[in-house]
């Protein structure tokens, strides 16, 4: 059978590590996969329980990391040359922009067949300044040339590395959205929902808004406090705002939620109710998802965002920033509202129709969980990757 190591820059909280611990597992027989990770940094949550669930042992590169580190960098290059050496893959598949620079070099050093690199994202706008993103452009379409393939996780992202950014000619790109166990979220939800709603001090008659994922810059949180303020200023209605996760933009988010007059705890710390809680990480998304109503996005930069998927899944309506592949994951209109980035007045006033609309959360929960389950199965992802996999072989026998 053919061999595939995949390398990905470290195992977090997010859809890459979901998108790679289940091509490991789930290609199997068909493929032999050897799973490699970099290192994370301390203050990001680890998602090693994925490997652990999936029974998947992971090599890991301890020098590779987010940040660039020409030394460490340096190491985890030789390290990885000694993998693919000693493992002699037919595909070196690499996944997000670290894991993608040293392994796809370390990959066409060693004479792989088959190289491939999977864009979660990408670091071309809102991360770095201009002059750091240009290089950012320059680097990729280096390693796209010493690329077999390059996959986007969505036309929208395959648009932007095509034809706006140039990186590759579009005919060298492949879209395969992410793929998600998404059967769990569909079980037992109105039991999950209740132990959620019990835990975090949740009436019944309360509508629970969320957000999910780290607190960052790139996330943009302040935009979610700033909603929160003009719904709470709108609606008779009893509301409640959730911020499941964490990070270094915890503090700054709690000195604008006391700016805005919103009673907030770090539930954590403080085991009390309300308005807005932060409930650091969490793992059970589909308990999460069952003890919301509604969930929000307010990123000024995603790939595919996870999130979404799972909420729609779960038949929870979604109100988001129109960035990165969202619009591919969320109908406007038809599964949730998808509205300007940045514009707190808009992303309030969407909130608010939901607010104030029962029946039309219900609708929107219901077309979106039959969308998502649709498009994002891992069934369907396993199926797109191999048959990706086996026409990128034969194209290099051919052409032996």
């Amino acid at each position: 059978m053919p061999r595939v190591l995949r390398i990905h820059n470290r195992l977090i909280i997010g859809g890459p590590a979901i998108n790679v611990t289940y091509l490991t597992r789930y290609m199997a027989p068909e493929f032999d996969t050897t799973l490699v990770i970099g290192g994370k940094d301390d203050h990001e949550q680890d998602a090693i329980h994925l490997t652990k669930d999936l029974g998947i042992e992971p090599l890991v590169v301890n020098e590779m990391r987010r940040d660039i580190h020409p030394l460490q960098d340096g190491i985890a290059y030789q390290k990885i040359k000694a993998l693919i050496e000693k493992y002699k893959p037919d595909v070196v598949h690499t996944h997000a922009a670290k894991a993608g620079v040293i392994g796809r070099l370390a990959a066409e050093a060693c004479g792989v067949p088959v190289i491939v690199h999977t864009f979660h994202g990408h670091v071309f706008h809102s991360y770095f300044s201009k002059w750091q993103s240009n290089m950012f452009v320059h680097i990729e379409r280096y390693l796209a040339k010493k690329s077999t393939g390059i996959v986007a996780i969505s036309a929208s992202q395959k648009h932007e590395l095509g034809d706006i950014y140039k990186i590759c000619p579009p005919e060298k790109l492949e879209v395969i959205p992410l793929g998600l166990d998404l059967d769990k979220f569909q079980y037992k939800q109105e039991e999950k929902r209740a132990d959620f709603r019990k835990k975090y001090k949740i009436e019944g008659d309360e509508i629970a808004i969320g957000v999910i994922g780290r607190i960052v810059p790139i996330k943009n949180h302040s935009l979610f406090v700033a909603a929160a303020k003009r719904a709470l200023e709108s609606t008779g209605k009893k509301l409640r705002f959730v911020i499941v996760g964490d990070g270094d933009m915890r503090p700054q988010m709690e000195e604008e939620f006391k700016a805005a007059g919103i009673d907030y705890a770090y539930f954590p710390e403080q085991n009390k109710k309300a308005t807005a809680i932060c409930t650091s990480w969490l793992t059970a998304m589909d308990e999460v998802l069952a003890g919301l109503d509604i969930v929000a996005l307010t990123s000024n930069n995603e790939g595919t965002p996870v999130s979404l998927i799972e909420a729609q899944a779960a038949a929870r309506p979604i109100v988001s920033t129109n960035v990165g592949g969202v619009a591919d994951v969320v109908m406007h209109e038809k599964c949730g509202y998808i509205t300007r980035p940045g514009d707190a007045e808009e992303f309030a006033q969407s909130l608010l129709r939901l607010i104030e609309n029962d029946r039309q959360r219900e609708e929107f929960g219901a077309f979106g969980r039959e969308y998502v389950q649709a498009k994002f199965s891992y069934q369907r992802l396993v199926r797109d990757m191999s048959a990706y996999y086996h026409r990128l072989i034969e194209q290099s026998k051919r052409k032996k």
